[in-house]
């Protein structure tokens, strides 16, 4: 082929024409060239890059190699001859043509018949300026070919004619080709302009995402390696990018990391299915913290898969603020859980225990509440500083394990002493809290040796906090939390919520104090205004028992009384001023006088409640308050078997009557047989201080050994059933068989509904009948009181006296001092003393405690423990039965003078 070249390009032109390098593609021809030909600038010329060209010709510093990886088979290099559908090519057409020297077209491409619609057969052996519509750009690319044929290479922007007319716009790039023969010719790259400048700037904005993201980005193969990373990612990484590129995840992360992220990878590439947001810890490498991980397939344009892409956010900080969030979400629902549980507590022990299960094991794993003894009792808080003196009771405790330490350190109800320099007595003294975590400090927690301290050192116990529990500016208590083992020590957060904590504490602790303190005024009021010592009149047994409302502070007005009256008759009281409080209690008392009082006259009993009526405006509870009470007052004579009732507005007395006639039905200390039932109907009355309704009475004959039971409202009511079912109910368990009057008393409390209004319970049980004939018997109701001892003696010793067996005075008195003393240690109602002279003298002593009493031997050194061994020693046979809700402790004394060993006494001796 000659210079000029031939018509239509023949053979041996064509064959001539080769590079000086083996024919690859326009990429390659143009970028792999190992003689690369002269240009005008220094970009490379524009031919669109290959599949492989693709994946791997980016500059290294985006930490691609500019070859496959060696051993990489990535699904976009092709193996050659395969067929590719969906490349880069497809978007980018590039057309081939070859011209000679002259501007003659030798060679056309198919592509560049579909770019312009002109096919080779009309183009080859024509001039390149009939696809020119200037003669401006004639001239521009005549200039052009000179250009190139002078420096190798010529590249810019042109119009070129389409066949069916129209211009269109390309991009040009002429290289100058020499066959083996020295022959130049020209190689003309064409693409069309729009495409170019939309590829452009896609990779424009590509590289900009790429590299000046701050979120962290990655490519991955097929086989989950990397083929680029950007700068973030590998900072984040603490791994330069190149040190990334053909490796995995696995071979660039710490294992714990790389194998949870590797899942996610695997999972992505084998199902499609992008992984968003997902929050990993980070791997311990430049950066620490918490990472925010996305993932999702790669496929061509044909759908292919490529691999996958990830995205890397550090969210740390997201992370830390979230998790504040939540934990002082948490902190406020442990502080609301608190108040919620405390907020009706009126028991100091009660919160306490709340208060250190509350902080166990959410805020620590040991926790101790220490309260004065002044609010574990309900006593006034002292007006002197805190020192060593101070008496401190540990009542509420946690812990997350248990064991012989954690008893030695946390036993509940043990007495706390201190030094005055030690982290308790400067916390008692000045209210400062303190967070202790050195072995000095945790030692310096009571005084020098300790068991706690050590018992704590040993449960590896390494930060503590002690915390006042304040209320009116004074120190009540302590709250002491710890941690142990591989927990986090305390901060200043933890102190300063656990402040907040025992401060909430400290209030509701001083309010359980304060209500133990007036239930305990009102108390002990009411006790003093009930019966001291109820009677056992000829005739008539009597049981009753008193139950105080359950709410707090506010006793209520409820009473009863057993009143002797002249002719051996015996009246009978129950009683109820409406209202709760001292108030109510006092008014009480005096009601309760008044009918005491009135009662002495022997009046018929209506006349008695209009008297006390009359009364009502002195007796009430303050000048704008009027009196409301209710009463209920029964007279019986045992010799004629009359009763007489009249009430004021009060719950209708209730009577049994024996089936049968049965002697020993009437005599006292016997089993109840049971009988039927009846509610007796008495005019109603108006409630004392209502008036406008006149008291009337009733006369009835009884039979010989019936029971009469009086009661007040709070036995028998309830908020969702009617006044007929509780009554219903109490005739229902007195009419059946009961081992004594007694047991009957504890039978009717046991059916007390459990919803039932928190009001006092008076109950009053009376056998009426001619008591036990030609056998002594005595008893007596004495208070809970230590005078309660000196009073029982004497009684015991009058009756025995009065029985003509003094000689079993001294041993009587003692066991029953012994006895009283104990109930009135441990007891907190009245106390029952009863004496019945048979073949033994039976002495009984009861009270509300049910706990059975436990004899143990004292020490030489001791001052007490000796009571039950004396009783046991000195009297001929001893025990203790329960009965209801308390205990009956007794013992039995011989009359003839035979010793508990079976030896006569020695003043029997001759």
């Amino acid at each position: 082929m000659s210079s000029t070249g031939s018509n239509k390009g023949g053979a041996p032109a064509r064959a001539r024409l080769r590079r000086r390098t083996p024919a690859p593609d326009a990429v390659q021809g143009a970028r792999s060239s190992p003689q690369p030909m002269l240009r005008r600038r220094k970009e490379a010329p524009l031919t669109p890059p290959t599949a492989e060209a693709a994946a791997y010709s980016a500059p290294t510093v985006r930490g691609r190699p500019a070859a496959p990886f060696p051993g990489s088979s990535a699904p976009h290099a092709q193996r050659f001859g395969e067929h590719t559908q969906g490349s880069l090519l497809d978007v980018v057409k590039v057309a081939i043509g070859i011209l000679d020297t002259a501007g003659r077209v030798v060679l056309w491409s198919p592509a560049a018949e579909q770019l312009l619609g002109w096919p080779s057969e009309l183009l080859v052996g024509r001039r390149i300026d009939e696809l020119i519509g200037s003669e401006t750009l004639v001239g521009q690319i005549r200039t052009a070919i000179q250009d190139t044929l002078r420096n190798g290479s010529w590249h810019g922007l042109t119009e070129l004619h389409h066949r069916e007319g129209p211009l269109v716009a390309v991009e040009a790039r002429i290289s100058m080709l020499v066959d083996g023969d020295g022959t130049p010719f020209l190689q003309v790259a064409l693409a069309e302009a729009a495409t170019l400048q939309a590829v452009e700037r896609d990779l424009a904005v590509r590289d900009a995402l790429f590299e000046q993201s701050p979120l962290g980005i990655a490519v991955l193969d097929t086989e989950l390696r990397y083929t680029a990373v950007n700068r973030t990612l590998a900072e984040m990484n603490g791994l330069p990018a190149e040190d990334h590129v053909g490796r995995t995840t696995g071979e660039t992360l710490p294992e714990r990391a790389a194998d949870e992220i590797t899942a996610i990878q695997r999972q992505v590439l084998a199902t499609g299915e992008p992984v968003i947001d997902v929050t990993l810890a980070s791997p311990s490498t430049a950066r620490s913290g918490f990472r925010s991980i996305s993932y999702s397939r790669m496929t061509d344009r044909a759908g292919k898969v490529l691999g996958i892409s990830g995205t890397v956010m550090d969210v740390t900080d997201r992370y830390r603020a979230i998790a504040k969030v939540e934990h002082a979400r948490r902190r406020l629902s442990l502080l609301n859980e608190f108040g919620s549980r405390v907020g009706d507590l009126l028991d100091a022990t009660r919160i306490a225990q709340e208060l250190a299960g509350a902080v166990v094991p959410r805020l620590a794993d040991f926790a101790a509440v220490i309260l004065l003894q002044a609010v574990a009792h309900g006593d006034d808080l002292p007006r002197h500083g805190h020192d060593r003196r101070t008496s401190l009771l540990q009542l509420g405790v946690a812990s997350v394990q248990d064991g012989a330490e954690v008893e030695v350190m946390l036993r509940r109800g043990a007495r706390i002493t201190f030094a005055e320099d030690s982290s308790f007595g400067r916390v008692l003294r000045t209210g400062v809290p303190e967070l202790l975590s050195g072995p000095a400090e945790l030692s310096d927690l009571t005084y020098p040796g300790d068991p706690k301290v050590q018992a704590a050192h040993e449960l590896g116990v390494h930060s503590r906090l002690v915390v006042p529990l304040r209320a009116r500016g004074i120190v009540i208590g302590l709250l002491v939390v710890s941690r142990s083992g591989y927990r986090e020590g305390f901060d200043r957060d933890d102190l300063a919520f656990t402040v907040e904590l025992a401060d909430r504490a400290g209030s509701s602790l001083d309010n359980a104090r304060l209500y133990a303190r007036e239930r305990t005024a009102a108390l002990t009021l009411q006790r003093t205004l009930l019966p001291q010592q109820v009677p056992q009149p000829h005739g008539v047994e009597v049981a009753y028992r008193y139950v105080p409302g359950s709410s707090g502070t506010e006793v209520g007005g409820d009473w009863f009384d057993v009143i002797p009256l002249p002719g051996d008759r015996t009246a009978l009281v129950v009683g109820d001023v409406m209202g709760h409080g001292l108030r109510a209690a006092a008014t009480m008392g005096r009601l309760r006088t008044a009918v005491r009082t009135l009662a002495g006259l022997d009046l018929e009993p209506e006349i008695l409640l209009r008297h006390v009526h009359e009364l009502a405006d002195d007796l009430a509870q303050g000048p704008d308050e009027a009196l409301l009470a209710t009463c209920v007052y029964v007279v019986f004579d045992p010799a004629t078997r009359k009763l007489i009732a009249t009430k004021a507005g009060h719950i209708p007395p209730v009577l049994i009557v024996p089936k049968e006639p049965v002697e020993e039905a009437s005599r006292i200390g016997s089993a109840l047989t049971g009988g039927v039932g009846q509610i007796l109907d008495l005019p109603s009355g108006a409630p004392l201080g209502v008036g406008g309704v006149p008291f009337e009475s009733i006369e009835l004959e009884i039979p010989e050994g019936s029971l009469l039971a009086l009661c007040t409202d709070g036995l028998v009511e309830s908020r969702d059933k009617d006044l007929d079912v509780g009554l219903g109910r109490l005739l229902t368990v007195l009419e059946q068989p009961h081992a004594s009057i007694q047991q009957a008393c504890e039978a009717v409390l046991e059916t007390m509904e459990q919803g039932r209004e928190p009001d006092d319970v008076a109950l009053l049980l009376a056998r009426l009948g001619r008591g036990q004939s030609g056998i002594p018997t005595a008893g007596w109701t004495l208070p809970a009181e230590p005078t309660a001892v000196s009073r029982a003696r004497r009684l015991v010793r009058g009756t025995l006296a009065e029985w003509e067996v003094e000689r079993l005075t001294d041993t009587a008195e003692l066991l029953v001092s012994e006895l009283v003393t104990n109930s009135v240690r441990y007891a907190s109602a009245p106390i029952g003393v009863r004496l019945n002279l048979g073949d033994t003298l039976l002495v009984e002593i009861s009270d509300p405690l049910p706990d059975p009493p436990r004899e143990r031997h004292a020490a030489e050194a001791d001052e007490g423990g000796r009571g039950l061994e004396l009783v046991r020693r000195l009297a001929l046979r001893w025990g203790t039965r329960a009965e209801g809700m308390g205990k009956v402790v007794w013992f039995e004394l011989s009359v003839d003078g035979v010793e508990p060993d079976g030896s006569l006494p020695d003043d029997h001796l001759v």
